[in-house]
């Protein structure tokens, strides 16, 4: 047997996180580490928030899109499980590069990212965190359940906030 790649060790962080934390606590580690996805927007100068550095980068409003889809999806499968114990439609990871319309500042983006993430979150909270664990979700880190998929969510959140901090240490903010 090998070494363990990058994607089993995030594997095992999540399984191993989702398992231990109680509900509250995977609620407060979600909402208190992908926090500061607001400043590293804000931070990208807002005259080129929908430039890309390169023409193989994604600029911080593509990259923040992304962002915001699959947070969008993330809420839809998680509440749909809690609500109904279906099994949901499996999720693409996949960056478009499109923007979202309506979205002309990094705030604009934040706000609809806490739109549907706060409710997601209140949402999981009214959850016992025992209920239907037997449903999993597809992801590139394997079969996961619904708090599993919470954990992959912040993951998710960190390694995109990361584009968003090279964009700005490339404009200069």
């Amino acid at each position: 047997m090998g070494q363990p790649t990058g994607a089993d060790r995030v594997r095992g962080y999540i399984l191993a996180q989702a398992n231990k934390l109680t509900v509250p606590e995977l609620v407060s580690k979600v909402r208190t580490d992908t926090a500061p996805l607001r400043e590293a927007a804000a931070s990208v100068p807002e005259d080129r928030f929908f430039d890309r550095p390169s023409s193989e980068d994604w600029s911080a409003a593509e990259v923040f899109t992304h962002i915001l889809d699959m947070n969008d999806r993330g809420a839809e499968l998680i509440a749909g499980i809690l609500d109904s114990g279906a099994a949901p439609a499996a999720v693409a990871d996949v960056m478009t590069g499109e923007t979202r319309g309506g979205l002309k500042h990094a705030e604009d983006f934040w706000q609809a990212y806490v739109a549907k993430r706060e409710p997601l979150l209140e949402r999981v909270l009214l959850a016992r965190g025992d209920e239907y664990l037997e449903v999993r979700v597809r992801s590139s880190f394997g079969d996961l359940t619904w708090r599993e998929w919470l954990l992959f969510m912040r993951v998710h959140d960190l390694d995109h906030m990361r584009q968003l901090q090279t964009n700005a240490a490339h404009f200069g903010g």
